[in-house]
């Protein structure tokens, strides 16, 4: 199938989906009307582009620079007042985004999935924010290739063009329901930090409008210089060192295979942590089967609550959801036998299969399962290979918004450490509803399994991941 083929059966999905969203609450809207310019913004866009001089720039600081350490918390507060007042617009606006992540989120996945054989998690709202961008700082028909490949249809004037910030406006109201939080309930459940590296050549000056124009993404955006033309190595050590020191995260970039005359690397960074509230960590290290004949001990979390649960019995697997915070989930599917995993998974990441809910029931469980700390990095370059569109970020790419020297991209990553901790605090309601332990259903994932973190107001799928051995980085 070819990517213009994927890209029509997209845009028709949307258009489908977003109608139906539309019925539902009584507006007709075209589907990607909210993303585009309108007739006003076009006719400033044609007077800005004959009355304004050309954008500032500036040199990034050398990668040795002192830096301070990232409030991680103070993200969240951030982002979660960025939702605490929205529009029917803003709201509109986020679903719409949001199908178009899940769809090109779900693509993506399936084409990663085919050379995983041990733990991976994937980040489809930091693939599209990643993909966004670089469609903001893209001129021509890099602009187009990359509006398209976003899933909205190609541009034919002004007012069908893609509005990079309505976007990324759109991504920030996503991130921010899935760190709300509910009150009643006391501590926060989840923390989001998203953070992007430019890592540039000391000669490559970059544009102030385009660094500034990430922060609705990415509040935190760290340009920096070094020497990437000579010891690639010594250059990969100064990345990950610098991004350890600024977020003490513990994560290493791959950074093999970088031509040596490019002056751009990007790197969107995600960390997501999510406790699970009334769940207690084990005294002792539980055995999780990697397959058939091979187990290894790993730490398991354990908790007995009231969650909303299902099983296949024709496609052998179960379905369990587990509230996360007020507005997100976390969705555990478990094969019944290991060697159905991939089958298991060819049908459950499917769109309609994440939104269908009828089917999951409320029931009594003891949940038990490890705790996670992945770490995972996806070069979106290889992907766009995959989708035959190896050449589109390549040397021949416009990027002319990022800089005048239209930079040579060497990696474009998005980089992820994904936690799920127990509840160190007091315990949810829904925990607090514990039947005694005969009357609650056992249920341990303590062989290979997948989950997804979704948020429900804007639809929209966070997290897609397989777990075959928890021990294991990617």
């Amino acid at each position: 199938m070819t990517s213009a083929t994927v890209s029509l059966g997209a845009t028709i999905f949307c258009l489908l989906t977003w109608a139906s969203l539309a019925a539902s609450d009584r507006v007709y809207i075209h589907p990607f009307h909210l993303l585009t310019y309108n007739k006003s913004s076009c006719e400033e866009l044609e007077k800005a582009h004959e009355e304004v001089p050309p954008d500032p720039t500036f040199a990034p600081v050398p990668i040795q620079a002192k830096t301070s350490p990232v409030d991680e918390e103070a993200l969240r507060v951030q982002l979660a007042s960025a939702v605490e007042n929205l529009e029917e617009t803003d709201r509109l606006r986020a679903l719409g985004v949001g199908t178009l992540i899940n769809l090109k989120g779900l693509h993506m996945y399936k084409q990663l999935s085919k050379t995983w054989h041990t733990a991976h998690v994937l980040s489809p709202v930091a693939l599209f924010g990643t993909l966004a961008s670089f469609y903001l700082g893209a001129l021509d028909s890099t602009a187009s290739k990359l509006q398209t490949f976003l899933g909205v249809p190609e541009a034919q004037s002004c007012t069908s063009r893609l509005d990079g910030q309505k976007v990324f406006s759109a991504l920030r109201t996503i991130q921010g329901f899935l760190v709300a939080q509910d009150e009643e309930q006391g501590d926060p459940r989840v923390l989001l930090s998203t953070l992007v590296g430019l890592f540039t050549a000391p000669s490559l000056l970059l544009k102030q409008p385009f660094v500034q124009g990430l922060a609705p993404f990415a509040p935190v955006t760290l340009p920096r210089s070094l020497d990437l033309s000579t010891d690639l190595d010594l250059a990969a050590e100064k990345i990950n060192r610098f991004i350890r020191a600024v977020t003490g995260w513990k994560m290493s970039i791959p950074l093999a295979d970088i031509r040596p005359d490019s002056t751009l690397l990007f790197n969107t960074l995600v960390h997501f942590q999510g406790t699970m509230k009334g769940f207690s960590l084990l005294p002792e290290p539980q055995e999780f089967w990697v397959d058939n004949a091979t187990t290894v001990s790993v730490p398991m979390l354990s908790g007995t609550g009231t969650f909303q649960h299902w099983t296949d019995v024709k496609n052998n697997f179960s379905v369990t959801r587990v509230p996360l915070s007020k507005n997100a989930d976390l969705l555990l599917i478990q094969p019944q036998h290991t060697a159905d995993l991939e089958k298991v998974e060819a049908h459950a990441l499917q769109l309609d299969f994440l939104t269908r809910k009828k089917n999951l029931a409320p029931r009594a469980i003891r949940l038990t399962l490890p705790q996670l700390v992945l770490v995972d990095s996806c070069d979106l370059q290889e992907l766009l290979t995959q989708a035959k569109l190896p050449t589109l970020l390549g040397p021949e790419a416009h990027l002319g918004r990022i800089s005048d020297a239209n930079p040579r991209v060497g990696k474009v990553l998005t980089s992820i450490l994904f936690e799920l901790k127990a509840d160190e605090g007091k315990q949810s309601p829904e925990s607090a509803q514990q039947l005694p332990e005969p009357d609650a259903l056992q249920l341990t994932l303590n062989r290979p399994f997948l989950f997804i973190v979704r948020e429900q107001r804007a639809a929209t799928v966070h997290f897609l991941g397989r777990v075959n051995d928890p021990q294991s980085r990617a």
